[in-house]
């Protein structure tokens, strides 16, 4: 699972239980991420291993580590160790729906050491604090009107910046695949400034609020003073770094022309600091071109080289390529048709699901991946419908049955 708490939420995942409750027919967790992504695709595969009255053909039962981090598990599994013909994939998260293709992605990984210099006497410490944004994940999610806190913060940190502020340290986002809620900075500002910052602070405030809307509108931004000690970026220095990162592509880059509503590019400026002149940063690519990718990547290389930061790009993996003609497709919908009384809408997602890395190594692996409604992936607003979940059971074991009969 995605491992995210509230600010002010303390929740050691390695070890504290996930405190639940039931909400209009939703099951939530309270502060924290549910687990129900990818939880629940584990506890259906276990239950039909244990379930003895079910009936299906020879089963394999696959679990793949790190998933939601560098998909180390799909990527390192030795391409002759299965031998099944057909794969289902439990890790979706729309009830109704049935996916047959995804994109692909890779980890843009950047780093710097940027020159800083002494504070001033006239400079007083600022402290920025932009939160209560939704998130949400950072494939799914990446078309929806949210907001990103690091996009949102470069905006006030461009202003304050022509302020004579400096950059002195900075955290936004804590996970390359989810759309970053909250974002922290501290700057070294002239003292002869404060009121006319304090003013700028307050008025973006209310313009995130009006440009967000009802679609994210808890945003708030924050200032107060703080102490300062050591150095601050140089004013060059803060100046370069806040232009290139409001300059690098967030969000949707574009929309697919042969697959309508679906996202082809994106890219999500996922996490970022600054501490003691060290400058990191942490973006995650997608598009269900591979090519696109690529471009994408050397984009990021070309930006942020010119201000001599390293960039590579890291656990790249490849997109899923739909096939409408699949007979576990045809299967599928006909179970859902049977039990539901309607077929499911077929779709591609813009997302990284393992089927493009194992389908890589297993080209002939006839797929198709469904789960039942979660909302809320990667953020502590997860939740998961209980019809929803009662419904997958019922179309996993139906489906396992007509291809045990096929």
């Amino acid at each position: 699972m995605v491992a995210q708490a509230n600010a002010g939420r303390e929740h050691d995942f390695s070890c504290d239980p996930i405190s639940t409750y039931v909400k209009d027919g939703w099951l939530h967790a309270d502060g924290t991420t549910l687990g129900a992504d990818n939880g629940l695709g584990v506890a259906a595969i276990l239950a039909v291993l244990e379930d003895t009255q079910l009936v299906h053909g020879p089963l394999e039962a696959l679990f793949t580590l790190e998933e939601e981090t560098s998909m180390g598990g799909a990527l390192n599994l030795a391409p002759d160790w299965l031998t099944g013909q057909r794969l289902i994939n439990l890790d979706s998260e729309e009830s109704g729906d049935v996916y047959i293709g995804c994109a692909g992605g890779s980890d843009v990984v950047v780093n710097a050491q940027l020159p800083s210099a002494p504070l001033r006497d006239d400079e007083r410490g600022l402290a920025l604090a932009l939160t209560g944004l939704k998130g949400g994940h950072s494939g799914m999610d990446i078309h929806q009107p949210l907001g990103n806190a690091n996009r949102l913060m470069m905006r006030v940190l461009r202003e304050l910046g022509e302020m004579g502020a400096r950059l002195k340290s900075y955290q936004g986002g804590t996970l390359r695949n989810a759309i970053p809620r909250e974002a922290f900075a501290t700057l070294a500002l002239p003292a002869d400034a404060w009121d006319d910052a304090l003013e700028q602070i307050a008025a973006f405030e209310q313009v995130f609020k009006r440009e967000l809307g009802s679609a994210d509108p808890g945003v708030t931004l924050k200032a107060a003073p703080t102490d300062l000690n050591g150095e601050a970026l140089s004013h060059d220095a803060s100046a370069m770094l806040v232009a290139t990162l409001h300059a690098a592509p967030c969000g949707v880059e574009k929309m697919s022309a042969d697959v309508p509503g679906v996202v082809e590019t994106s890219n999500n400026l996922g996490v970022l600091s600054l501490e003691e002149g060290r400058f990191h940063l942490c973006a995650l690519v997608r598009s269900l071109h591979d090519s696109a990718v690529t471009s994408m990547v050397d984009r990021f290389k070309a930006l942020f080289g010119l201000m001599g930061a390293r960039v590579k790009a890291e656990n790249s993996y490849p997109g899923w390529v739909p096939d409408p003609e699949g007979e576990m497709l045809a299967l599928f919908n006909a179970q859902h048709k049977a039990l539901l009384g309607h077929e499911p809408q077929v779709k591609v997602i813009h997302a990284g699901l393992e089927c493009g890395i194992i389908g890589s190594k297993y080209p002939h692996l006839d797929m198709v991946s469904f789960g039942p409604s979660i909302r809320g992936a990667h953020s502590p607003d997860e939740r998961v419908e209980l019809e929803a979940v009662t419904e997958c059971w019922a179309l996993l074991t139906a489906l396992l049955e007509a291809a045990a009969k096929r």
